[in-house]
């Protein structure tokens, strides 16, 4: 039998059921509805004012659907009306589509507002884990019906899976750009660098540091192809090192955190990571900046396939969470001497 959105309901003919005998009537939904209509208000007129029908439309469609099913409905001449049996389950029907129907109302609503839907959003490792993924957890706290998948990556590989339409969101840093591109950038703050150390670190203590000094202690290096790995080498040619002194690399920033804080090791990391250990005391930044390319960090989303409600809202999320947060880290920022 073909499939349709119409509810099929079956008779046997005859008293004992053959497959063969058995004649189909299929009914639409909308009927269904105004049969509960009519049930739940009792009258012919008051089921049409609730329906916004006209009382002999809706007396029509009555009259039509007994002739199909071959059984009245209502009971004749009986005030106020009075549903045959079969009516009441079909109206038992009808509950369920009004049910359906406003539920599906209400989740339409709730997607367009943004509270509903899923979010797919990547971003650079460090960053995120410092930073963004506590934030989308304040998000989701009030959206419990988003569902959101996070994925790691640099901006050139974020950037193709943008176009590719495998990605919502990027949050990722930029040094150039290119404003006719099919992408757009949204900037949430200023990209810099700190040289990064354990909170009780001997350098700390030195009355007048000098850049030279830190080429007195080993240094880590962030995972390959991250932008930092090239920051820190850039770091130490310009302090004059004839080579590059690596005793810890590759690490997630929980290992790298955690390394930094029970050695000696010196590590060039964006000044917000370090901004988000201000409350643990396990490490804090040395007040001289690394040498680095100038970069924005900010959201890059498609112009051809925009995100959808949820997304955007996430965006406005963490862009006003940052914006909290900017006085604070620029009084963390003088306090560290940068």
């Amino acid at each position: 039998m073909k499939s349709t959105n119409n509810i099929t309901l079956w008779y046997v003919v005859g008293g004992v059921r053959d497959p063969l005998e058995d004649i189909a009537v299929q009914i639409d939904p909308r009927h269904l509805l105004q049969i509960w209509a009519i049930v739940d208000t009792r009258g012919m007129s008051e089921a049409a004012a609730v329906l916004g029908m006209t009382q002999p439309g809706l007396s029509r469609t009555v009259a039509y659907l007994e002739r199909r099913l071959g059984e009245p409905l209502f009971l004749r001449n009986r005030r106020p009306i009075e549903p045959t049996p079969l009516c009441r389950d079909l109206a038992d029907l009808g509950a369920a589509v009004r049910r359906a129907t406003t539920r599906a109302s209400d989740v339409t609503e709730s997607f367009k507002r943004g509270e509903r839907g899923d979010i797919r959003i990547g971003g650079t490792p460090f960053f995120m884990d410092a930073l963004v993924s506590a934030m989308v957890g304040q998000f989701q706290r009030t959206r419990p019906n988003v569902r959101i998948s996070q994925v790691y990556g640099y901006t050139a590989v974020l950037a193709e899976r943008i176009r590719a339409g495998q990605l919502d969101l990027a949050i990722c840093p930029v040094e150039v750009f290119d404003t006719d591109s099919d992408l757009t950038f949204d900037p949430i703050l200023t990209g810099r660098n700190v040289v990064a150390c354990r909170a009780n670190h001997p350098l700390l203590a030195s009355d007048r540091l000098q850049a030279a000094n830190l080429l007195q202690y080993p240094w880590i290096e962030p995972p390959a192809g991250s932008p930092l790995s090239a920051d820190l080498r850039t770091t130490l040619l310009n302090l004059g090192a004839e080579h590059v002194r690596i005793n810890f690399s590759g690490a997630s920033l929980a290992g790298i955190l955690a390394h930094l804080g029970h050695s000696d090791s010196l590590a060039v990391l964006p000044f917000g990571v370090v901004f988000a250990q201000r409350e643990t005391d396990g490490i804090t930044a040395l007040p001289l900046l690394p040498s680095s390319v100038p970069r924005a960090l900010g959201f890059l989303q498609s112009k051809l396939m925009p995100p959808g409600p949820a997304a955007l809202q996430l965006k406005m999320h963490v862009l006003s969470a940052f914006a909290d947060l900017k006085p604070e880290m620029e009084r963390y920022a003088l306090r560290c001497g940068i």
